[in-house]
């Protein structure tokens, strides 16, 4: 049985709920550090304002990191295994959550193997884009050229946001090797195919370009009208507006491209076969990758039982 993308999405939206509340729960903390800071603000008068309003975004920020950048990334391991293992057998099991975090256990382990190979990934692949970038830099002479190359990093920057979620994908899928060799895999099938992944995700890309600008905008224009009535800063609903878009971003909008990006991405990866002197050459373009390739190479299983445990 073959699931499409709206299909798996659908299907594993509970996982996008989870990331929602845990975004709503960096909200309401940040909402009640607000009034704390303001609070503040108002006992020792308006001299300390900026103060602590800075201090207010660095205390989010800290929230932020710890609520979205910790157990949001464990969730979205979980998704991602899920939906790896609805493109591979046409199937979504009932129990998501347990088969996904004990999946994730699986192939893991520990948190700080999950954590290593994600940040391995993401990096081999930001370099990359810093190749293709520098090649363009090569047309900066054509009139108007920079304008149209400008465009052109921010989609590659924002569709490669989710290339490192398909080579963990594929870590999943590759269960009979070692995470680090399945994630150096993964990247070296990107590279083959990113012309043909890079062309699918532009649209992709567009729409949520705008969709961001058009819940920013939404949200600011409801937070600004409830600040005005009340007298609270102008600024300080803007910035509120951002977080709120970054919550339904985080949870929806990233969970939908994340699941066409991996169906795109799983459709290919089976059927390619991998040219192995493309290793060598993206360990000379990509220290990040040299590292996950190298770690991959030496299978050895010490990274079993480091750090912390998953949840």
């Amino acid at each position: 049985m073959y699931l499409n993308a709206r299909e798996i999405y659908l299907k594993t939206i509970k996982f996008a709920w989870m990331k929602l509340l845990l975004g709503i729960i960096t909200i309401f903390i940040s909402v009640i550090l607000l009034a704390v800071f303001l609070g503040l603000g108002l006992l020792f008068g308006e001299g300390i304002a900026l103060f602590t309003l800075i201090m207010w975004l660095v205390a989010t920020g800290v929230v932020r990191l710890i609520i979205m950048h910790y157990f949001g990334y464990l969730v979205k391991a979980g998704h991602i295994a899920v939906i790896t293992t609805a493109i591979a057998t046409g199937q979504v099991p009932e129990n998501q959550f347990e088969v996904g975090k004990e999946m994730v256990k699986e192939r893991f382990v520990t948190s700080n193997v999950y954590f290593a190979v994600d940040k391995m990934v993401a990096g081999a692949v930001k370099q990359l884009q810093n190749v293709l970038d520098k090649a363009g830099d090569f047309l900066g002479a054509v009139p108007g050229i920079n304008v149209i190359m400008s465009i052109g990093k921010l989609f590659l920057s924002v569709s490669l946001g989710y290339i490192d979620e398909c080579c963990l994908g594929y870590t999943f899928y590759k269960k009979e090797q070692n995470v680090f060799q399945s994630a150096a895999d993964g990247v070296v099938i990107y590279a083959q195919n990113w012309k043909q992944i890079m062309k699918d995700a532009a649209v992709t890309t567009a729409v949520v370009i705008a969709l961001l600008i058009g819940i920013t905008l939404a949200v600011f224009l409801m937070f600004g009208a409830a600040f005005k009535i009340i007298g609270w800063n102008g600024y300080v609903a803007f910035i509120l507006s951002v977080f709120v878009t970054l919550v339904v971003k985080s949870a929806f909008i990233d969970s939908w491209v994340m699941v066409k990006m991996m169906c795109l991405y799983m459709g290919i990866a089976p059927n390619t076969e991998i040219t192995f002197d493309l290793y060598q050459k993206l360990c000379g373009l990509s220290s990040k990758f040299k590292k996950l390739f190298e770690r991959g190479k030496s299978e050895i299983p010490e990274i079993r039982g480091e750090g912390v445990p998953m949840l």
